[in-house]
């Protein structure tokens, strides 16, 4: 186990449709992930049962939680809460950095 991440420690999983997704640190209780988008890209509505918090560290997205949808760009940031239905499309090419807890496991998995 790991306390620190540079971009080099692990690769990119290609999602498809100019979507790229890389774990940074994890433990059981919370996960750090990079999301890659080109743009246009969409991070389709879903939800889960971890709360996420995102942070738009490139580019700008349009961000839906729920009802509500934000334009935000370089330096916004976002909570979802627990089971909230949500998603995001880029504007233009971006990068996600999202914070999940508990951990994701699906995303070590697949």
């Amino acid at each position: 186990m790991t306390h620190f991440s540079d971009p080099t420690d692990r690769p990119f999983t290609e999602l498809g449709g100019g979507v790229r997704r890389r774990v940074r640190l994890e433990l059981p209780e919370m996960m750090v992930v990079e999301f890659a988008f080109e743009a246009g890209a969409v991070g389709a509505l879903h939800s889960h049962p971890h709360i996420q918090s995102s942070y738009v560290e490139e580019g700008s997205f349009e961000v839906t939680i729920g009802s509500e949808t934000r334009s935000l760009g370089k330096g916004g940031c976002y909570i979802v809460p627990a089971g909230a239905v949500h998603g995001v499309r880029a504007t233009e090419r971006g990068v996600l950095i999202d914070v999940f807890t508990p951990r994701r496991d699906d995303f070590l998995t697949g």
